[in-house]
């Protein structure tokens, strides 16, 4: 699975603190805490008919891994949702549209680690793009020999920039000819994907990993939400790699590819062996969800 050029967002204009430029001139200095260390939080946000969905969650997100990484002169929600709206506008943007949101520490006075460096605020980038749900209709996965991280390191709950270790476990699943890959936690329980959180469907109850090592991601507790409210039964529990080989289905969820099903990990085939797909009804919730759900800014 590789994403290819979209002509479409050949003129886009990016948004970089209060400026839309092109494409082209749509750039960040040297001297940005996001090119000096990776130093930036961030959100993916999709619409669908001028909807942002889940827009308040995201926004806590941002704001809640921004103060956890002690970002200072963090600009208002106000401030950011105006961005988002304006991007949508200039760019023509209602339908199939992907938003990388990214608040940086800011630009430093001179190169170093020290936070003391940035004196001049955040920078606040929202990238829009025509980008429909970009995984088909299903993936492989291949497990990974890299860690995802735990809260002795870097806290996952914190959406940063700083990504090496999903990108190397990405490498391996490329190598592996595998769409992506599956991590594990310091103890080998499943975690997650590389870009996207992972669920398994057994004997009807839908099951996900606890997100001890894995990013609470906001479609993760939709589909949980979904579940709950349908009389359909899910829980967070600790899961292995063989629960996953052995499950009746097993999907992703995430912002960029939605719901996507789980056809073989490892080599291992998918088996439904139960009488009917779970999955397909709570796609079926999902996309009716996001049919009428939420924030219209256009």
């Amino acid at each position: 699975m590789l994403q290819g050029f979209n002509p479409a967002n050949e003129n886009i204009k990016v948004y970089i603190d209060g400026q839309l430029l092109p494409r082209a001139e749509a750039k960040v200095s040297v001297f940005d805490s996001s090119v000096q260390g990776g130093d930036a939080v961030w959100e993916g946000l999709r619409v669908y008919d001028g909807r942002v969905f889940c827009l308040d969650a995201h926004l806590d997100r941002l704001f809640d891994s921004a103060h956890a990484l002690w970002f200072q002169n963090v600009p208002s929600r106000e401030t950011v949702v105006d961005a988002i709206r304006q991007t949508l506008v200039t760019n023509d943007m209602h339908n199939d549209v992907h938003i990388r949101l990214t608040l940086t520490r800011g630009e430093k006075i001179t190169s170093g680690m020290d936070p003391r460096l940035n004196q001049r605020g955040c920078t606040l980038i929202v990238l829009a793009e025509h980008k429909p749900p970009v995984y088909p209709e299903s993936i492989t996965l291949a497990t990974s020999s890299v860690r995802r991280n735990s809260p002795m390191s870097v806290d996952s709950k914190i959406h940063h920039n700083n990504l090496i270790n999903n990108i190397m476990a990405k490498i391996e699943a490329n190598h592996a000819g595998a769409d992506a890959g599956l991590m594990l936690d310091k103890d080998g329980f499943v975690s997650e994907a590389n870009g996207v959180n992972v669920f398994l469907i057994r004997r009807g109850k839908v099951r996900t990993p606890w997100a001890d090592y894995c990013l609470p991601g906001i479609t993760r507790a939709t589909v949980l939400q979904l579940c709950r409210d349908n009389g359909i039964p899910c829980e967070e529990a600790r899961l292995s790699p063989s629960e996953f080989y052995v499950a009746d289905e097993v999907f992703t969820t995430g912002t960029m590819g939605e719901l996507t099903r789980v056809r073989a990990i490892d080599g291992r085939e998918i088996i439904n062996k139960h009488s009917e797909s779970v999955l397909e009804r709570v796609q079926g919730l999902f996309r009716a969800l996001t049919e009428s759900g939420g924030t219209r800014l256009l």
